[in-house]
């Protein structure tokens, strides 16, 4: 049994990930797609063909070389699994793009509170992109380096 079994909770080492030097060249996705059942949208999404499954209950594979972090992958995914990292942003800030389904929508310049994948706070964080592809939104918060590993979702701050 997994560690995500276990938990209900996706870690780091459970995730194929860019290297550090692709992270501080640009955008790119990071899929905490863990489940092998029959899914494909990732792939049809990727207009550049960085998502690649063998099979269709495959979890899917990340070419982060042909990877340009779009996100149109983010808000097809149905599990809300896929998050775009940028930590070529700044010296201490990294990006981070998560799918967003819920009511109130923030603004962009707007301040939310940033959670982490069991829906505890990590820190405050600016929203710097809101985007909407059929019900799912894709936000963009500006987070300190550290912690872009951590969040995952976010609570708009009435």
């Amino acid at each position: 049994m997994s560690r995500y079994e276990r938990t209900g909770v996706v870690k780091k080492d459970d995730l194929q990930i860019p290297d550090e030097e692709r992270l501080e060249e640009g955008p790119v996705v990071v899929m905490e797609c863990v489940e092998n059942i029959p899914c494909n949208p990732c792939v049809e999404a990727c207009s550049f063909g960085a998502v690649e499954m063998e099979e269709i209950t495959d979890t899917p594979d990340v070419d982060f070389d042909t990877c340009t972090g779009c996100g149109l992958c983010v808000t097809e995914c149905p599990g809300l699994a896929i998050f775009v990292i940028d930590c070529s942003y700044s010296e201490e800030k990294c990006v981070v793009t998560v799918p967003y389904e819920y009511l109130s929508i923030p603004d962009e310049g707007d301040e939310v509170m940033a959670l982490d994948k069991k829906g505890e706070k990590v820190e405050k964080a600016e929203v710097t992109s809101v985007r909407k592809s059929g019900k799912t939104y894709a936000i963009t918060l500006e987070v300190d380096k550290e912690n872009v590993w951590n969040v995952r979702g976010l609570e708009v701050i009435e």
